[in-house]
């Protein structure tokens, strides 16, 4: 039998592998993992799925999950990016504690590990100019040749890497490399770049480096220093690896930590690419990193897509070796679960259409009971006015009503949710044949929706009071892209944008939404789920489209 979790879930290969090690005492039973991100952009949906894993498999285990910026190249790295994703992994729920790192208080460190490799005779350093570059590094097929650099003696070598964090050669003068092998077929394993110079002001420490470690050499440090056991990567880390391992076996650190890779996280109609993110913010085709369509976790947020909901469909996608493509209708319905359970129910009317109900008192005004959530009992109720001029959505009458259309039309009923039944006597219609007004009667008996004769009607429609009507602006957010992979066929992905992704609409809303803060969400009912934007200001509410009612996932599933 496979093994399983808390939840009585078979364990994926990489909880696996923790348990094997934790029965093996390995590390003496500690697991400490570590989220590693570079503050060069803001987090998406991918990196949600790192995140869960990342403090996941610690909190699981009883270990510790460290939050440590890679920040080993300042040409990009920014303090904002790095309050957004402390932000961010907060709101997913998760707690670094004292646990938070930058790989920049690791430089002296580094340096002297490059300066112990070095004088072991495993590093040299390397003038080959970028046309030498080309010639030298070889192909799949054709080992490389190695850089005359590669002669130097140890004493040379030291002085010039001493030289080159002085400042006395120019960026791209000269680098620092590893001594490997230049006919390994893995071409990350050709003596690769571990130092290089490059005068940028660090966003933490100024001016003090001119001289900056590779990513690669930086990584296993990092985690070597700070007592990781469990390196945790996406699968296109597999082929450095072997670097990594190299990096940790040449400068002999004991019970050196493991990296194992998995699967990412793709969504279809959604661009991941830090760069093209990048290109979709900076060239205007969204409104900024929180936009409501961009795949970033503040986007989604904005948006009121529940932390809930994300940790929600990372667990169900699961981590494995394989790629793939998850339809985003799953996250959608991960979110509608979430929601139907603890958004609460309001009334908002979209494309308002005016209601006069003839035989109701002029003046009258009265509160109908309105359920705030069926799903929550503790949710309870609220009070709905109601009067003689109400709204409702044009595409709730229908002159001439097609076949299956039971909702309203001359001469047909309909109930009003928590209100009446009413009929439709009179359409009125203006110059140009549009319905501009239905003159509507109501019938006393059937306050709550239900009539005393028993008889039935077969549609129910929202409304709001206009007396009491809140005018809102409401943002209908679409999928941003009109394809399931962006440029995936080689077209400009940006030729592929939905120039439908977002509708603004001038909506009608009842009383208590016009009150609620900013970021709770709340379901328009029969419409779809809403969150209550920042840009609200008082009196004038503004929503943002979450997701709508339907679910795709859900029925392809036969829920």
């Amino acid at each position: 039998m496979p093994e399983t979790n808390e939840n009585n879930a078979p364990l994926d290969f990489i909880r696996e592998i923790v348990a094997n090690d934790l029965r093996n005492n390995k590390n003496d039973g500690k697991v400490v993992t570590r989220f590693p991100p570079e503050p060069n952009g803001y987090l998406h949906i991918g990196h949600a799925k790192a995140i869960c894993l990342d403090f996941g498999v610690a909190a699981e285990n009883g270990g510790v999950c460290h939050l440590r910026f890679d920040d080993t190249n300042p040409t990009k790295e920014d303090t904002e990016y790095v309050e957004s994703i402390i932000n961010d992994v907060k709101w997913l729920g998760f707690d670094f504690g004292e646990h938070l790192y930058y790989a920049s208080d690791y430089f002296e460190r580094m340096y002297e590990c490059a300066v112990t490799l070095i004088r072991k005779g495993l590093a040299y350093v390397c003038d080959l100019s970028p046309e030498q570059w080309e010639e030298y590094r070889g192909t799949l097929n054709v080992p490389g040749k190695e850089s005359p650099g590669r002669a130097r003696s140890v004493e040379e070598n030291l002085d010039l890497f001493t030289r080159m964090r002085n400042g006395e050669f120019e960026d791209g003068a000269m680098v620092l490399r590893a001594r490997i092998d230049m006919a390994s077929p893995n071409i990350h394993m050709r003596d690769p770049v571990i130092y290089r110079i490059r005068r940028v002001h660090h966003f933490r420490h100024g001016d003090k480096w001119c001289v900056y470690p590779m990513y690669d050499f930086a990584h296993p440090l990092e985690d070597a220093f700070e007592g990781v056991t469990h390196s945790f990567c996406t699968l296109e880390f597999e082929i450095h690896r072997p670097l990594y391992d190299w990096v940790l076996q040449a400068l002999e650190f004991k019970n050196p930590p493991v990296q194992t890779e998995f699967s990412r996280l793709n969504l279809t109609y959604t661009v991941m690419s830090k760069r093209k993110l990048l290109q979709l913010v900076k060239e205007h085709y969204v409104a900024g990193w929180d936009d409501p369509r961009m795949p970033t976790i503040c986007g989604m947020r904005r948006r009121g897509i529940p932390a809930s909901a994300i940790r929600k469909l990372c667990r169900t996608v699961g981590i494995t070796k394989f790629e793939a493509l998850t339809d985003i209708a799953l996250l959608e319905h991960c979110v509608r679960e979430e929601l139907n359970a603890t958004a609460p129910r309001f009334l908002a009317v979209l494309d308002p259409l005016k209601v006069t109900i003839t035989n109701y008192p002029a003046e009258g005004v009265e509160p109908l009971d309105a359920v705030n959530n069926p799903e929550d009992p503790a949710a309870g109720s609220r009070k709905l006015p109601f009067g003689r001029e109400l709204y409702i959505e044009k595409s709730d009458f229908m002159l001439e009503p097609v076949k299956g259309y039971f909702r309203l039309a001359p001469g047909r009923e309909v109930r009003l949710r928590y209100g009446y039944f009413i009929k439709c006597e009179e359409a009125v219609l203006d110059e140009a044949g549009n319905v501009v007004e239905l003159k509507c009667t109501f019938d006393p008996a059937t306050r709550g929706g239900s009539a005393p004769d028993g008889r039935k009607v077969k549609g129910t429609i929202h409304w709001v009071s206009a007396d009491s009507a809140v005018p809102a602006e409401v943002r209908l957010y679409e999928r941003l892209f009109t394809v399931e992979q962006p440029g995936a066929d080689g077209t400009n992905f940006l030729e592929q944008l939905n120039p439908d992704s977002i509708r603004i609409v001038k909506a009608l809303v009842e009383p208590k939404l016009a009150e609620l803060p900013a970021g709770t969400s709340v379901q328009f009912e029969r419409n779809g789920y809403y969150c209550v934007d920042p840009d609200s200001k008082p009196g004038a509410p503004v929503f943002s489209r979450t997701v709508t009612l339907k679910d795709s996932w859900g029925n392809k599933q036969g829920k």
